[in-house]
C-alpha cells in the first residue's frame, strides 16, 4: 500500500523536523511513486531524510551503502535518539558486537542497516542480505560507483551485483556531485533503467562569494590567503566566532601553511593522511568545538564534517575537478551567512597536474583513457576558473541544474569586476576579434607548439614565438623558422597564458615525468591545419584586475559570456535536445557495455545540441568526433537531431 501524505508528515515529525526542505517531498514522493531514482544535492542539502523518511512507512529493513564510518556513527546515533531502530556494520566492530548487530538484521530488529561497501564483497554477508525482508536500498555517495567521477571507489563496483540479488522494490542513489556524464553512468553501473528520475536540486549557493586568482608565485599566494582570512575572520563582528578550511594539493605544503600562519598568530591545526590517526581526530575536534580558526588539510578533510559557521573556503591549489572543488568549497557557509571561496592556481598547475595523473602508482601505470578522462576534468575546472561568466551559473550549468541559474550572482569576482569595470574586452586584445582573426592566433600559438612537440616545455614555446634568440633554440636552428618571433608584439605573459588557454581547449597536452614537455593533441593538429574550426577566446590583452575584496556588485547580466567560461549556453530548443542525447548516449552505454564517458562527454553533446549537424560530414566539426567515433555512434546521433526537425541557424 502506498503510503499517505499524512503517513509522511508523520515520520517526518518523529525524525524531529516541522517541514520539509525544498525538493524532498518531490523526491520521497517520486520514490514512492517510480520505485527509482537518482537524487543530485549539495552537500548538507538533506538528502539522507529522503532514504530515512521512507525507512519508517515501508514495511521490513531498509539497507544504506555508505563509505562514511563516522557519518553512519552519527546518524544511527540520531535516529536511535528518536526511536528509530538502526544500526551500522563496519570493519571498526569488534567481532561479538558485529555477530549480534548481524543476527538482530536477520531477526529483523533494524528499520535501517548502514553498511560499508567493503562489505558487500563478501559472499556470507550479501547470502545474509537474500533473506532479509528489504524494502529499499540506498547507496549514499553515488558517485563513486561510477570509474568516472572524482572520486571514484572500487569497493563500490559491488553494489549493482547487491541490487541485482535483492531485487529491492525500491532504489536510491545519492549524490551531491554529480555531472549528466557520472549521473548515467550510475545508472549503468546500478543496473537501473534509463528512464530512471533524475532529480537535481539545491546546487545554488548564492552566499558563497566565489572568487578565483591566478598567482605568479608563493609570496601573491600568501598574501592573498592573509587578505581573505582578514576578511572571513578579523573583519566579524566580535564574538561571532567561525573558521576557515584552507585546502592545499599536498601533504608538505599543508605542513607549512599551518606553520606559517601559526607563527603569525593565528589558531591553526593540520590535516592530512601522513599523521597519526590520533593527530588526525584531535585536529578535527579542535576545528569542530571552534578552539582553532584555520585549519590546513588536504582533500583527506571534510567527508562528514557538518560545521556550519564556516566563513571561508581557500584552496591554495586547484583540485582535481569540478565536482570535487564545489563539494570542497560547499562546506563554507552553511548556516545561509555570506561566505567566501577563494582558489588559487598558477600555470605550473597544468603540467603538475597532468605529472600526477601519469605517475605509476605501486609500479603500475594507470589506464591511459582513465588518464585522460581524469585530465579532461581538470581542464574543465581550468576553464571554469579563467571564465568570464557568473561562477555560480557556470557551475550550474555544468550539473546541468539550468533552473536555478542566476543569470549573474553579483557577489563572485566576476560579476564584482563587470559591473565595476565592464565588459572584459573594455580590456582590449582579441576577445571581439573576428573568427577568422582568432582562428589563425590559434594556429601561430600551436605552429609554435608543433615545432618544439615533444622536446621541451611550455616556457621554450613562449621564447620562440616571442623571438628570444636562446641558446638551444638557435642549437635547433629554430631561429631561422618563420615562427621565431612572430608574437614578438606581445607580452611573455600573455602569450603563456594564450597557450594555457590551447592546453584547455584540448589541442595541446603534456608528457613526460619529470619535465614535462608539450604535446599537440589530435584536435591541435587538425586546427593548426586548418581542418578544424578553432572554437576559442583568446586571453585579453592586460590581465584583469582582481575584483575589489568585499565588494557586492549588481547583478551581472548579458549574452555571449559563456563562452568566455568554456561552457556552452543553450536556449530551451537546445536543452531539450541535449537532453534527448543523454538519453541516446545511456542507450548506447547499456548497449555496448562501456562507460558513457567512452560514448561522447557532456561537453561534445552540449556542442551538438548547439550546432545541430545533419551528416557524419558536419558531425566531424563537433568537438570530440572523430572518425570512428562517427561510425560507431554517429547515425545514433544523428537521428536524435534530425527528429527535433528543422534546424535554427545560429549566429557566430
Amino acid at each position: 500500500m502506498t503510503p499517505t501524505p499524512d503517513s509522511l508528515d508523520a515520520a517526518l515529525a518523529r525524525l524531529g523536523y516541522d517541514r520539509f526542505r525544498p525538493g524532498q517531498r518531490e523526491a520521497i514522493e517520486t520514490l514512492l511513486e517510480r520505485r527509482r531514482v537518482l537524487l543530485v544535492a549539495p552537500t548538507g542539502g538533506g538528502k539522507s531524510l529522503c532514504y530515512q523518511l521512507p525507512a519508517l512507512v515501508l514495511p521490513g529493513t531498509t539497507i544504506v551503502v555508505s563509505p562514511l564510518i563516522a557519518l553512519m556513527q552519527d546518524q544511527v546515533s540520531a535516529l536511535e535518539a528518536r526511536g528509530v531502530a538502526a544500526t551500522f556494520l563496519a570493519s571498526t566492530l569488534d567481532p561479538v558486537t558485529l555477530r549480534e548487530r548481524l543476527a538482530g538484521m536477520m531477526r529483523g530488529d533494524y528499520q535501517l542497516v548502514y553498511v560499508a561497501p567493503e562489505r558487500l564483497a563478501a559472499p556470507d554477508f550479501r547470502a545474509r542480505l537474500a533473506r532479509v525482508k528489504c524494502p529499499l536500498v540506498a547507496v549514499d555517495e553515488a558517485h563513486c560507483i561510477s570509474e568516472w567521477g572524482h572520486d571514484f571507489r572500487p569497493e563500490y563496483l559491488q553494489i549493482g551485483a547487491l541490487v541485482r540479488e535483492l531485487a529491492p522494490p525500491h532504489v536510491l542513489a545519492c549524490t551531491a556531485t554529480a555531472t549528466p556524464v557520472v549521473r548515467d553512468e550510475i545508472l549503468v553501473r546500478l543496473g537501473l533503467p534509463g528512464d530512471t528520475p533524475q532529480l537535481v536540486r539545491g546546487f545554488a549557493r548564492p552566499n558563497l562569494a566565489l572568487r578565483v586568482v591566478e598567482v605568479a608565485g608563493s609570496r601573491e599566494r600568501q598574501a592573498r590567503v592573509d587578505a581573505a582570512l582578514a576578511e572571513a575572520l578579523d573583519a566579524a563582528a566580535p564574538g561571532s566566532g567561525g573558521g576557515v578550511i584552507i585546502y592545499a594539493p599536498t601533504r608538505r605544503l599543508a605542513d607549512e601553511e599551518a606553520a606559517r600562519l601559526a607563527a603569525a598568530g593565528r589558531r591553526t591545526a593540520v590535516y592530512h593522511a601522513g599523521l597519526d590517526a590520533g593527530v588526525r581526530t584531535r585536529a578535527q575536534a579542535a576545528f569542530m568545538r571552534d578552539e582553532v580558526d584555520v585549519i590546513c588539510a588536504t582533500n583527506a578533510f571534510g567527508m562528514g564534517i557538518d560545521r556550519s559557521d564556516v566563513r571561508a573556503v581557500i584552496h591554495l591549489g586547484p583540485p582535481g575537478s569540478v565536482e570535487a572543488y564545489y563539494q570542497e568549497v560547499g562546506r563554507a557557509g552553511r548556516d545561509g551567512a555570506d561566505a567566501l571561496g577563494l582558489m588559487c592556481w598558477s600555470q605550473q598547475d597544468l603540467p603538475l597536474r597532468r605529472r600526477l595523473l601519469e605517475r605509476p602508482m605501486q609500479d603500475v601505470l594507470p589506464d591511459p583513457e582513465v588518464v585522460e578522462h581524469k585530465w579532461n576534468l581538470f581542464l574543465e575546472l581550468i576553464r571554469w576558473a579563467e571564465g568570464g561568466s557568473c561562477r555560480h551559473d557556470a557551475i550550474l550549468r555544468y550539473f546541468g541544474d539550468e533552473a536555478e541559474t542566476l543569470a549573474g550572482c553579483g557577489r563572485c569576482d566576476v560579476c564584482v569586476t563587470l559591473a565595476t569595470e565592464g565588459e572584459a574586452g573594455d580590456e582590449g586584445g582579441d576577445a571581439g576579434a573576428t573568427a577568422e582573426a582568432q582562428t589563425e592566433l590559434a594556429r601561430i600559438l600551436l605552429s609554435g607548439v608543433a615545432r618544439l612537440d615533444g622536446r621541451y616545455g611550455m616556457k621554450q614555446v613562449v621564447r620562440l614565438l616571442h623571438g628570444e634568440a636562446e641558446e638551444r633554440l638557435e642549437r635547433m636552428g629554430l631561429t631561422q623558422v618563420s615562427t621565431f618571433g612572430r608574437l614578438a608584439s606581445r607580452p611573455q605573459e600573455w602569450i603563456q597564458r594564450a597557450l594555457s588557454r590551447c592546453v584547455t581547449a584540448g589541442w595541446v597536452s603534456f608528457t613526460g615525468e619529470d619535465h614535462p614537455v608539450v604535446k599537440l593533441t589530435r584536435d591541435g593538429i587538425a586546427v593548426m591545419r586548418a581542418q578544424q574550426p578553432a572554437r576559442w577566446l583568446p586571453p585579453p590583452a592586460v590581465r584583469p584586475k582582481p575584483a575589489p575584496a568585499g565588494t557586492v556588485g549588481r547583478l551581472a547580466r548579458g549574452a555571449g559570456r559563456a563562452a568566455a567560461a568554456g561552457e556552452i549556453a543553450l536556449d530551451a530548443r537546445g536543452q531539450a535536445l541535449f537532453d534527448a542525447l543523454r538519453a541516446a548516449r545511456l542507450a548506447l552505454a547499456q548497449e555496448h557495455g562501456l562507460p558513457a564517458y567512452v560514448i561522447a562527454h557532456d561537453r561534445s553533446l552540449r556542442e551538438l545540441a548547439r550546432l545541430r549537424p545533419l551528416s557524419p560530414g558536419e558531425l566531424m566539426g563537433v568537438p570530440g568526433f572523430g572518425a570512428q567515433k562517427i561510425e560507431r555512434y554517429g547515425e545514433a546521433f544523428l537521428d536524435v537531431v534530425r527528429a527535433q526537425g528543422p534546424r535554427v541557424r545560429i549566429a557566430g
